[in-house]
């Protein structure tokens, strides 16, 4: 009887460790530094790599520890019976012009999705919500702000009935839009909406990852939390 074959390791072709590989994806992917402070950090810890290395790993890997850590997150998500989304499109500049970001938020601040487009048009919003929905399960309610395309592709879908629209009702993805904005400064913005997609995505499953809300919670609880994030990162790939 022939043996399942093991999976390979990605990092098979890498002379650096694995644990270098994901504390270098992470700290750019998590805190809002460039290429070259990355660098610098390292180096401080005896770690010496170029700034390009930095980019190279971070599009190699980021997107494969991102989708593990959704898939892990995805699983029980779907269970929530009073799931209740936030939609908002957000601008973000790409060479000199402007295109829209849209960025999907439940109801405790996880970012669900986020879809990048040139237009904001009713033909954008229902691609955006088709992805949504075919990966995370249909809600109980869904908040919008004004724009008239999240009711033309809510109609289209069937679900017109979920929306809600109100003054101050969209604050939940509003302010998750902060942490991006932080980190697209620290990039000196984006080039190529592929990028642009790659990291958004990216970014937004490792800060739901470490997202523990430390205000809701005392220090000893906090702690554990944050143990246990880094843990199952430490464990990424392995």
């Amino acid at each position: 009887m022939l043996r399942p074959r093991k999976p390979a390791s990605p990092f098979r072709y890498f002379n650096s460790s694995p644990e270098v590989i994901r504390l270098v994806v992470l700290m750019y992917v998590r805190f809002p530094l460039s290429l070259r402070n990355v660098e610098d950090l390292l180096f401080e810890r005896g770690i010496d790599i170029c700034h390009e290395t930095v980019r190279l790993w971070w599009n190699r890997f980021g997107p494969l520890f991102a989708g593990e850590v959704r898939r892990q997150c995805t699983r029980h998500m779907r269970g929530f019976r009073h799931w209740r989304w936030h939609l908002d499109e957000m601008y973000v500049k790409l060479n000199g012009e402007m295109v829209y970001l849209w960025r999907a938020v439940d109801h405790e601040g996880e970012i669900l999705e986020s879809y990048v487009t040139k237009t904001r048009d009713k033909k954008a919003a229902l691609a955006f919500m088709k992805k949504a929905l075919k990966r995370h399960g249909s809600p109980e309610a869904i908040t919008t702000d004004g724009l008239r395309s999240y009711g033309a592709a809510l109609s289209e879908l069937g679900t017109r009935e979920k929306q809600e629209v109100g003054r101050w009702a969209n604050n939940r993805v509003e302010n998750s839009h902060l942490p991006f904005r932080r980190r697209e400064r620290a990039m000196l913005r984006f080039r190529q909406m592929r990028t642009l997609q790659k990291f958004a995505s990216v970014h937004a499953n490792v800060h739901n990852h470490f997202d523990h809300e430390r205000h809701l919670a005392d220090r000893q609880t906090y702690k554990q939390r944050r143990s246990a994030a880094l843990a199952q990162c430490q464990a990424l790939a392995s």
